[in-house]
């Protein structure tokens, strides 16, 4: 498959043989109705002599026969594109577990909104079979690092498509957060908590919180307060490149969260900090995608 342009533009590759000769299918293992979605695709594309393996739980859950069974780890060994059926959740998990392949991804809306997954099931047969072809629109998406300090020692690292979020606990009180940017000192904060978002975030938790929208291009990453005590802390995006520093000053009772999930609980005196990794994700889109179209479906613009 052909490289990106370096600025991460949208562009179409068009090429006479098939694009992908190996395809991943990877389902939300909640949903009842991804067994019949994926068995469908599945022989659609067998039909057109594509190889094709299915994730382990996707199969163990969804009693998925007749083709190969591959944990979610090798898919980026066995397959040279993935297609996830259900939701930006199932497309965020995903995209985690394959960061260090170069495997790009395409999403079929099994969920509610599906800011990531834009296929239809009735266009996705239509869609992949141009896909396959080569034609296609293809973008990048950059991911966000997060490093655990205690004592000076790293304590976990972990990675995030959608935001690193830094939040209180269980006690019903406000944290206090030191923020250092680049490792220059810019201001300690209390409220519910911080959020780091990409831009591909922004339609996520950061919105909720009063966050900017941010067209995925953007190379930047969004800092938007969750109910700060003062009310001049406000979001602001900074350059992806930009290192970012946070640590607890108190109370001893807060979480750090990576795409929504429990990463680690935090001590006063910890450190998280927070960096673009230098591998992103690559997303593919039927010709003639629009992300602006996308945001007057989802969020109901006039």
């Amino acid at each position: 498959m052909n490289s990106l342009p370096p600025d991460g533009t949208l562009w179409l590759n068009a090429c006479m043989q098939k694009a992908f000769q190996s395809v991943a299918l990877i389902g939300k293992i909640s949903n009842p109705v991804i067994r019949e979605q994926v068995l469908v695709l599945a022989r659609f594309l067998a039909a057109r002599e594509v190889r094709v393996v299915v994730e382990e739980m996707t199969v163990r859950h969804h009693d998925i026969q007749g083709f190969d069974s591959v944990p979610l780890d090798e898919i980026g060994l066995r397959a040279d594109l993935a297609v996830v059926l259900g939701g930006d959740g199932t497309m965020l998990m995903a995209a985690r577990a394959l960061v260090n392949h170069d495997v790009p991804l395409v999403g079929v809306n099994q969920g509610r909104l599906g800011f990531l997954t834009d296929l239809t099931t009735e266009s996705m047969l239509d869609a992949i079979a141009h896909m396959l072809n080569g034609e296609y629109a293809q973008e990048q998406r950059l991911l966000l690092g997060a490093s655990l300090s205690r004592h000076s020692r790293v304590e976990s690292e972990g990675h995030a498509m959608n935001d690193v979020v830094i939040s209180k606990g269980g006690v019903a009180r406000l944290i206090d957060l030191e923020l250092t940017i680049d490792g220059e000192f810019v201001h300690r904060q209390r409220s519910d908590g911080l959020i780091l978002s990409t831009p591909t975030g922004t339609t996520a938790y950061a919105l909720s919180a009063g966050g900017p929208l941010l067209h995925p291009r953007l190379e930047a990453i969004v800092l938007v307060p969750i109910c700060p005590h003062t009310l001049s802390n406000r979001p602001f995006a900074i350059n992806s490149m930009s290192q970012v520093e946070i640590t607890l000053r108190s109370p001893d009772d807060a979480l750090v969260h990576l795409d929504g999930h429990l990463h680690a609980k935090l001590h006063c005196g910890d450190k998280v900090v927070v960096q673009r990794l230098a591998r992103a994700v690559t997303l593919l889109h039927p010709v003639g995608h629009s992300h602006y179209a996308m945001l007057r479906e989802k969020l109901h613009w006039g």
